[in-house]
């Protein structure tokens, strides 16, 4: 017989997860309009709130090229404050207990968060990201693969003497919008260089939609065989083809137990038009349609893992609100389902059913809970062609 219980089936699958919120940052880094700076701190804050943990605040590059992060030191800023301390103290909730990510790909991104947090305000923990594919590695950081750890070795060395935490994030693991195929043990090996050189985590990143469900299975077993700590590995999935979710459970049975998604699926390549004006982001967009590139949406994946009974902490009702919320503030209709549908209730919707049931049973006079007619045996009696076959 076959074995019912995905545990035991899968027994690296984690009993409880943590899901990191990016959506004020690769979330908002590839719409084409300003999102004002209250409303990046209206959406980080409520989403601390309704349980995130691992939080994305903003991106420290240059804001010539990504001007939706011009005010980075304000948002910084705000998630240091007395006030939002204050407001996190009446929630129950202590400010050491959030890490706050900022995206440096850059050394002098990296200067930057290193200076802002001398001055108080300055993150937690920041990301350099390398691809397996050199060309959209260089598309991304403008430097060969060789040029870039080095430098990712020098920035881990100094962020680590102020405090910051890096993480590493591997990307094309699955393929490439570029050259397209890659191969997952490139990404294995970035992974233990990463580590090596002394990096706190790393992001296993799917920048374009390119996994499949049994790939995803394959590259974190290997991942979890090669370095078996589940808290080390991040998950980071784009929804290009409505696939993710597959992916995720995929992850989840390989053993990864840490996500990250945004509200409504937002998200993608940085933005290359900003209001009325062309912006350089990372140059022309790799897809025909860029409005179906974002990430997973946080709503539709705490639905999935709420419904597994896996652990997550956080107030899913208060998420599915900021989802509506935010299609209002983005001006359009966003890419989750669970904003809509909801959570599956196990009361189910009583006010659907239809009137009439009740004498219709008492007229024919079956018994209540009756599901076949009286004179029909207990339980069925299977045909021997579809029976099971004896071993």
């Amino acid at each position: 017989m076959s074995e019912y219980d995905f545990w035991k089936i899968f027994p690296r699958m984690p009993k409880g997860v943590t899901i990191g919120d990016i959506t004020i940052r690769d979330g908002f880094q590839h719409e084409e309009k300003f999102i004002s700076t209250a409303a990046k701190i209206f959406y980080g804050e409520e989403m601390i709130l309704a349980g995130c943990r691992e939080f994305e605040a903003t991106n420290l590059g240059n804001p010539e090229g990504i001007p939706q992060f011009r005010d980075s030191d304000k948002v910084l800023a705000h998630f240091r404050s007395d006030r939002f301390r204050k407001r996190l103290e009446r929630a129950g909730i202590k400010q050491e207990d959030i890490t706050i990510t900022a995206v440096t790909i850059r050394e002098t991104a990296v200067d930057r968060a290193i200076e802002l947090r001398k001055q108080g305000i300055g993150p937690d923990r920041i990301l350099m990201m390398v691809s397996t594919d050199p060309e959209h590695h260089f598309a991304n950081s403008g430097t060969t693969l060789s040029q870039y750890w080095q430098e990712a070795e020098r920035c881990i060395k100094k962020a680590a003497d102020v405090g910051i935490k890096m993480c590493g994030t591997v990307s094309t693991i699955w393929g490439s919008p570029i050259t397209g195929a890659t191969k997952l043990e490139d990404a294995v090996e970035f992974t233990k260089r990463w580590l090596e050189i002394g990096a706190f985590d790393i992001e296993h990143a799917d920048h374009d939609g390119s996994a499949s469900a049994d790939q995803v299975y394959r590259y974190f077993s290997m991942i979890l065989d090669a370095i078996p700590h589940p808290e080390v590995h991040l998950a980071h999935f784009h929804e290009t083809k409505r696939v993710a979710a597959a992916s995720v459970l995929a992850a989840l049975q390989a053993g990864i137990c840490r996500f990250e998604g945004t509200l409504g699926g937002l998200g993608g390549q940085p933005a290359n038009f900003l209001d009325d004006v062309p912006v350089r982001g990372t140059g022309e967009y790799y897809y025909k349609d860029p409005r179906y590139v974002g990430l997973i949406t946080i709503e539709d994946l705490l639905v999935q893992i709420d419904e597994l009974a896996i652990k997550h902490g956080y107030d899913v009702d208060r998420v599915l609100w900021l989802g509506r919320k935010m299609e209002k503030t983005i001006g359009r209709r966003l890419r989750s389902e669970a904003v809509y549908n909801g959570r599956t209730l196990k009361e189910g919707h009583p006010e659907f059913g239809r009137p009439g049931l009740k004498k219709l049973i008492e007229k024919l006079g079956e018994e209540p809970g009756q599901r076949m007619p009286r004179d029909w045996a207990p339980q069925a009696i299977l045909p021997e062609k579809y029976r099971p076959k004896s071993c």
